[in-house]
């Protein structure tokens, strides 16, 4: 069997040299493949990646002539990957690809197709980019629980891991942000089962290149609402 490690890249070339690194170094039972999408960056990443690629045999790169979003980044490096997992990971180093093992195992073992890594349910995790933020993400997932009788802690998490066989079944739009509430939304809507694992999370500040803002925050309750009844 093998990983696919979906990792969308945009103005990232202070950490993603590091992250390359830190995702080939990542003890594994699969294969792994990296399938890298770099989403219109203009800041030197182009570059970084394509001597990464030299470098390591097993990297896939598409690169995007204009910047499409998360999701189109995330839709493009599905198209192109062969795993039979695959899992989502930042560019930057707020996520430990040493806890793979930990999120594919549910699947290998036939507990679930979908697996979230929480922050949340991880209590060592006491550092926030901002209040706001972490506020944030539980306001997100409220809203993912209220309208979809769900449990989850940890909805806008990067880590989320799929089966194939769930890829292929579900469709999703969005471009931006909004891709994740949409998927977690057309998941639980088809009765999948999402089993959360706690991670660690090291995050980063705005001024160190976080990218999410707090319409993004809006956007996916709203997104949320919005795949609660239409499909």
């Amino acid at each position: 069997m093998r990983l696919s490690i979906l990792i969308p890249v945009y103005n990232e070339a202070s950490t993603i040299a590091e992250l390359i690194d830190w995702v080939e170094e990542a003890p594994l039972s699969l294969e792994k493949e990296l399938i890298i999408v770099d989403d219109g960056s203009r800041d030197g990443s182009r570059k970084i990646l394509k001597d990464k690629a030299n470098e390591y045999n097993n990297i896939k790169i598409i690169f995007h002539k204009k910047n499409k979003g998360k999701g189109g980044a995330i839709r493009t490096a599905i198209k192109n990957s062969t795993g039979d997992i695959l899992v989502v990971q930042d560019a930057d180093l707020e996520y430990d690809p040493k806890e793979y093992e930990k999120l594919i195992k549910p699947i290998l073992r036939g507990k679930t197709k979908v697996v979230y890594g929480s922050r949340v349910l991880n209590k060592s995790n006491t550092e926030k980019s901002s209040l706001a933020f972490y506020l944030g993400g539980r306001v997100v997932t409220f809203f993912t629980n209220l309208l979809f009788f769900s449990k989850l802690t940890d909805e806008p998490t990067c880590y989320k891991t799929f089966h194939r066989d769930v890829m292929e079944q579900i469709t999703f739009k969005g471009n931006g942000f909004e891709w994740e509430p949409e998927i977690t939304a057309k998941i639980l809507k088809r009765g999948w089962k999402i089993l959360e694992v706690p991670i660690s999370y090291n995050p980063r500040k705005t001024d160190e290149g976080k990218k999410i803002k707090a319409t993004d925050g809006i956007k996916a309750i709203l997104t949320l609402i919005k795949y609660r009844f239409v499909d």
